[in-house]
């Protein structure tokens, strides 16, 4: 007898998590941004993937 692998439920907060990292990592692409600008949304984006396992 042979049992599936338990499924794990993609949550509506993990999507929402996702899209954060996503918008953040399109932040840094903008050329017009200054130092402190660019260093903080590093920081924001170390943050999150560190929340999620990344």
């Amino acid at each position: 007898m042979t049992k599936e692998p338990e499924k794990s439920q993609y949550t509506c907060n993990e999507y929402r998590e996702e899209m954060i990292l996503v918008g953040l990592q399109r932040s840094l692409q903008q050329p017009n941004l200054t130092p402190e600008e660019r260093k903080r949304i590093e920081e924001e984006i170390r943050n999150l993937e560190a929340k999620m396992g990344l």
